[in-house]
């Protein structure tokens, strides 16, 4: 992770398409790229996932878990200036009666801070709505992480509810989830 670097000031264009990066699937943020998720990303996303601010959130990744979950169609690597500072995933539920989409992201610590995050989710939540057909995305941070409840709230989500002892934390123990969500025209009109 290279320090130094600042997020554009610039507003997000939140209506239109996120753009590719030309001759690539990638897609062009403010500030960073999504890039699709390839084997040459897995020592990248075990460095960032292992690190001890992260796998507080994100605990048990190794390199199977890596490779199984990670990469593929619905994976992105988060670089900033080629660089991966992280990773976003997305979902999706086809269902006709209930379609939407989840995403999750995990930065290095070295990238907090500095609105990367919310660059990388505005980019992803964009392509969702804009080229995927969603009208609904939702997240859900462990509710005791208000760093990143924070970011999600600067992207448009809105709190939702806590899900009770939703998901099992790296010590063990069950630990309350917030359901948030963003609906497409909540994030068009920002």
């Amino acid at each position: 992770m290279t320090a130094g670097h600042s997020p554009s000031t610039a507003a997000p264009l939140r209506g239109a398409p996120a753009p590719d990066v030309a001759g690539t699937d990638a897609l062009a943020g403010q500030v960073v790229v999504l890039r699709p998720t390839s084997a040459r990303h897995v020592a990248a996303f075990i460095e960032i996932l292992q690190h001890p601010e992260v796998a507080r959130w994100w605990g048990g990744y190794d390199l199977e878990r890596v490779r199984r979950e990670l990469l593929g169609p619905h994976g992105y690597a988060v670089e900033l200036a080629g660089e991966v500072i992280g990773l976003v995933i997305f979902h999706e539920e086809d269902d006709p009666d209930y379609r939407h989409a989840g995403v999750d992201i995990a930065l290095h610590p070295d990238a907090h801070g500095k609105g990367l995050g919310a660059d990388a989710l505005r980019t992803l939540v964009r392509h969702l709505f804009t080229r995927r057909d969603h009208h609904r995305i939702v997240i859900d941070p462990a509710a005791t992480n208000e760093r990143a409840i924070r970011s999600y709230e600067r992207v448009g989500f809105r709190r939702v509810g806590i899900m009770r002892r939703y998901e099992r934390g790296a010590d063990g123990t069950w630990h309350d989830g917030l359901l948030m969500d963003l609906l497409r025209e909540d994030f068009l009109s920002l």
